[in-house]
């Protein structure tokens, strides 16, 4: 029986993959590649960097980079794999419990059904699995390969999984898997991700290159405990659609028939660069072990974010990290990282 585990249970560690395509961050490169630094130090603190390079003399610059800023090289395990991008929240492996045993799931990423550069993108699953030396399952339905990434979805580890309709149901936008019902979505988290309960949100934020990810809307902070974003501007583009996805929650069970806790995430003002408003949100943070990392914006609600994350996680440290620059590539910290559970 397969199991998704939640993101606060131990892990051996975490996998990023440095930046090295400047098209996902036009004009912001140089500064990404140093936020991007500052991430890594800051998880390496905590775990294991599981870091994807692209080749070796990109492992030779980033470990000189790492060394600068002294970073414990020995909490890194370098792996060379060529990529498009760095999103490894939905490109990576999704790592499940399955008995006693890991298992990597290959949900097939497809670019986020937007883009047509992913081909080295999808090799990343089997070349993770393969320096954890766990097995890989292909995730298909109906004969059928299934496409699923997983800024998609987030899980209390007791069988309750989030997710949103925007991203996974939109007949006509970014549609991942044709006609696929919330029945067949269903049957795909029950048999991959041992889920029997699954709470649909509705629409994401503005700006959102994913069309929906709800680790931009709401998370599991325990198991029965969600944080959501809520824009208390009623004349905010996304204040309808986030009072919605809280009404929501507010009427959702879980998988034991109890009503979860709902607690109320701030949002920044919007972040407009260069015409087009990033989709910046405090829901993006990453828990590690004994810390949660939590993306900040320059931002008056930066202050106020990062004290109901601290009440949410009281035996973690809880660490801002500037995410002004990394936005600018549509998403932050959780976005980037694929923990790898023990």
């Amino acid at each position: 029986m397969r199991r998704f585990p939640a993101e606060w249970e131990k892990q051996q560690g975490v996998l990023l993959c440095f930046p090295h395509n400047g098209n996902d961050w036009p004009g912001k490169y140089q500064a990404v590649q140093w936020a991007f630094v500052e991430f890594i130090k800051k998880v390496a603190t905590y775990e294991t960097v599981f870091l994807v390079v692209a080749h070796n003399d990109l492992k030779a610059k980033v470990s000189e980079m790492l060394t600068n800023a002294e970073v414990n090289l020995e909490r890194i395990t370098f792996i060379i794999q060529k990529t498009n991008r760095s999103w490894m929240r939905d490109s990576g492996p999704i790592i499940v419990k399955n008995g006693t045993q890991r298992e990597a799931l290959n949900f097939n990423f497809n670019g986020w059904a937007k883009y047509k550069n992913y081909q080295l993108d999808r090799k990343v699953p089997e070349r993770v699995a393969g320096v954890l030396d766990i097995l890989l399952t292909q995730a298909t339905y109906k004969g059928k390969p299934v496409i699923l990434e997983g800024g998609a979805i987030d899980s209390n580890g007791k069988g309750t999984l989030l997710t949103s309709e925007e991203c996974l149901l939109h007949p006509s936008i970014q549609v991942r898997n044709q006609n696929f019902t919330k029945a067949d979505y269903e049957s795909i988290f029950k048999t991959y991700l041992g889920v029997t309960n699954v709470i649909w949100l509705g629409d994401g934020v503005i700006g959102d290159d994913t069309h929906g990810h709800v680790d931009d809307l709401c998370r599991f902070v325990n198991k029965n405990t969600i944080v959501t974003i809520v824009d208390e501007d009623p004349k905010s583009p996304n204040y309808k659609a986030l009072q919605d996805n809280f009404n929501r929650l507010q009427k959702a069970k879980l998988e034991d028939g109890s009503s979860p806790k709902i607690v109320k995430l701030p949002v920044p003002k919007p972040i407009i660069f260069e015409g087009l408003t990033l989709p910046a949100s405090y829901a993006n943070f990453l828990i590690l072990n004994n810390c949660v990392l939590v993306p900040t914006f320059n931002d008056v609600n930066d202050r106020i974010a990062l004290q109901i994350i601290a009440e949410c996680f009281p035996e973690h440290d809880v660490i801002g990290i500037n995410a002004i620059d990394l936005i600018w590539g549509f998403g932050t910290l959780h976005c980037l990282s694929q923990q790898i559970p023990v």
